[in-house]
């Protein structure tokens, strides 16, 4: 697919947790073409600090907006924030490859999310929900209250929530894994999709493999050109190593090695 490069209004930019923002870009060319588990690439400033574009995963393309949801860590983050309503951000995307969809015979669809990797289901449950008797479920786990949000847009795609928090602030005390009990797992009928931190997502790997689940995985990691020209992001597969922004960040559940 055509990457396209484009100079889109803000919109929104606001906080959405104590920890998440969520902004809101005035982008129908870029919107229409999304799909779920891509990404777009943001130069933050117009000058050179930071100097590198941004990548964020897609939260939303609906209506002619493009809507993203991040956490201000570094200097980047720290200057999207400070963006207003009607400023310009110059967006290259949609960028990576997206998420396939689950195979015929799927039953249920379970969402594994750590942290900021919950930022792209909320679009692929946009996509799902249409599929009438496919079961939705979204594992997520976070460190505080502070990291968790409202999720009613998922909710009303027929998604089922379940939280695990570090502290016990929220839903289970622990970590997303000991939500996993909780799940009727069915090899035939189930696939997974997941997006965290790595070690979440190797987690997730090892109980997929012992029962026997297939499903995909979204990496995380940073990238300086985002479309696999640096080789900043390379990461290691059965299949050798490959770029998360181009080649991914979406690969077979498997394929990766964590």
């Amino acid at each position: 697919m055509r990457e396209l490069q484009g100079h889109y209004r803000v919109k929104i930019n606001q906080d959405l947790s104590p920890k998440f923002k969520h902004l809101v870009l005035e982008a129908p060319d870029l919107a229409s073409v999304i799909e779920p588990g891509q990404f777009v690439n943001i130069r933050v400033s117009a000058g050179t600090e930071p100097l590198l574009r941004r990548p964020f995963s897609v939260y939303r393309a609906l209506n002619g907006e493009v809507e993203l949801f991040y956490e201000v860590l570094g200097r980047g983050t720290k200057v999207l924030a400070q963006k207003k309503s009607g400023d310009v951000l110059d967006v290259l995307g949609p960028l990576g490859q997206p998420f396939s969809l689950p195979p015929s015979g799927t039953e249920h669809v379970v969402m594994i999310a750590g942290g900021i990797g919950v930022a792209p289901f909320q679009i692929l449950t946009d996509a799902l929900e249409a599929h009438e008797g496919l079961k939705l479920t979204l594992l997520y786990g976070a460190r505080t209250f502070e990291h968790t949000f409202n999720m009613d847009d998922l909710e009303r795609n027929r998604c089922r929530i379940m939280i695990a928090t570090e502290d016990g602030s929220v839903g289970v005390k622990g970590r997303v894994s000991r939500l996993f009990s909780d799940i009727s797992w069915d090899p035939n009928a189930t696939w997974i999709y997941t997006c965290g931190p790595n070690a979440m997502m190797a987690a997730v790997q090892e109980f997929a493999r012992e029962q026997n689940i297939r499903g995909e995985v979204s990496c995380e990691s940073a990238m300086a050109c985002g479309i696999g020209a640096c080789l900043g992001c390379v990461v290691r597969t059965v299949n050798g190593y490959k770029t998360v922004c181009h080649d991914g960040p979406v690969f077979g559940l498997h394929e990766v090695i964590f």
